[in-house]
């Protein structure tokens, strides 16, 4: 199939990149088994696999011109429940404390909210913002960095700092992207009001 013109976003769903990103889907529940039974170097290995389909099928996405609308809910989606089960999993072995999971959690709760609101103003969802990205990519850093310690004890001594600094930085850049997010969603409510009052203005004028 010959891939779309640069930019374009398809709705196709059978995508070689989607089917990729849907696998790292599947494995979610098997590494969440892995961390809760505490066999961290499985986690660690689906991890790996997850991290490789991830950069593979953004690569495949861009090469074969398969950038879908399912791809850009799927990709986000999957690194969201890979952070989910791996803070879930440590906290339920005690080896986190539930208040983090508390803070990001919320955070994610707090967007849906945001969503319901700029979809009941006539908005889609509000592009993915940078600030978002790395936070994401630190928590998605950070929390193995916490496991290869679990699973490999000698390196516990340097892992553990290390992965809990990554780990609670992201948690504030995580909120501190959710705080512009809703600077943004206040800003775009009140477009459509001022817009649709123009609108009325000339409409009336022109009678």
């Amino acid at each position: 199939m010959a891939g779309r013109s640069a930019g374009a976003v398809g709705t196709e769903i059978w995508t070689i990149p989607n089917l990729l990103s849907m696998l790292r889907l599947v494995l979610v529940p098997f590494f969440l088994w892995a961390v809760i039974a505490g066999d961290y170097v499985l986690a660690l290995v689906i991890l790996v696999v997850a991290s490789l389909t991830d950069l593979l099928d953004g690569f495949l996405a861009r090469r074969l011109g398969q950038i879908t609308r399912l791809g850009q809910l799927l990709d986000p989606a999957a690194d969201r429940l890979y952070i989910f089960a791996a803070l879930l999993g440590l906290a339920a072995n005690s080896l986190v404390p539930w208040w983090i999971v508390i803070v990001i959690v919320s955070r994610d709760v707090f967007l849906l909210v945001l969503g319901i609101v700029l979809a009941n103003h006539g908005f889609g969802p509000l592009p993915v913002h940078q600030l978002g990205k790395v936070a994401t990519f630190a928590l998605f850093f950070g929390l193995p960095v916490i496991m290869l310690g679990l699973a490999f004890p000698a390196v516990q001594p340097v892992s553990e700092p290390i992965g809990w600094a990554i780990t609670v930085w992201g948690a504030f850049l995580y909120w501190w992207a959710g705080v512009i997010y809703a600077i943004e969603t206040s800003r775009a409510i009140r477009i459509p009001r001022v817009s649709d009052d123009s609108r009325s203005d000339t409409l009336e004028q022109g009678g």
